[in-house]
């Protein structure tokens, strides 16, 4: 659903991503595993269609900026944008008419389940940051999108959410979605990851598979802090 073929990105002289290839296959869920600066967000951002960059982006087979490709994709950021003059229901009311959906009763459910009904008549000026990140997620969910990427999704949300959120992530991917994530919270979804990329300087240090074969020999937590700390840890 989700390929990523040798995808560069410079700023300026600085290479943020190297050379990146991989795919996300439906119901499956890839994490984007490495620390601040590794090159994380900027490949988040390039596979939205919200940079520039050299290399090529597939999203359920249709090149990554086209209409088609926006349609199945879902991409909730770190730091959420809302329109200050919306109501909560008129986000969801507004992704609804962009992509010409009747309402099916999705939008009212994921409000429910993030404890955003009873805000649903506040503007987006008044929500708190916490709020706005449930809002976007709402809002990216709502038209049931196959791929879904979030950048550090847990970052600002309550101990509810939380738990909503990882429960959905099990939820998405049972239902076929293919899910990326980009953390440096391992606990954030060491229930649910199929891959992990580990992130140094724009390139993937190492890949590890969940399966027990791949696990036995050495955790995911410690061959994050053998590439990232080089095996140091308080």
């Amino acid at each position: 659903m989700l390929h990523i073929e040798n995808v560069s990105k410079r700023y300026g002289k600085t290479l943020a991503n190297d050379g990146v290839s991989f795919s996300v296959a439906g119901g499956e869920l890839a994490v984007l595993l490495g620390p601040n600066g590794a090159g994380k967000s900027t490949l988040i951002k390039c596979v939205a269609g919200l940079l520039r960059f050299e290399g090529n982006i597939q999203i359920c087979g249709h090149g990554n900026k086209t209409l088609e490709a926006k349609r199945e994709l879902g991409y909730i950021p770190e730091m959420p944008a809302v329109y200050d003059l919306l109501t909560v229901s008129e986000h969801l009311e507004f992704m609804r008419r962009a992509w010409r959906m009747e309402d099916d009763g999705c939008g009212e459910a994921l409000l429910r389940r993030f404890e955003m009904w009873d805000k649903r008549d506040k503007l987006g000026k008044e929500l708190s940051k916490g709020m706005q990140q449930k809002l976007s997620i709402c809002c990216q969910l709502v038209h049931r999108p196959k791929v879904i990427i979030f950048d550090e999704p847990l970052v600002g949300l309550d101990p509810h959410a939380i738990k909503e959120l990882k429960e959905m992530f099990g939820e998405l991917r049972a239902d076929g979605a293919a899910l990326l994530i980009s953390t440096h919270m391992i606990d954030s979804v060491e229930d649910y990851w199929d891959v992990a990329h580990i992130m140094m300087n724009g390139r993937f240090a190492a890949t590890k598979r969940n399966t027990p074969e791949d696990t036995a020999s050495q955790s995911l937590e410690d061959l994050f802090f053998e590439i990232t700390e080089g095996g140091e840890r308080e």
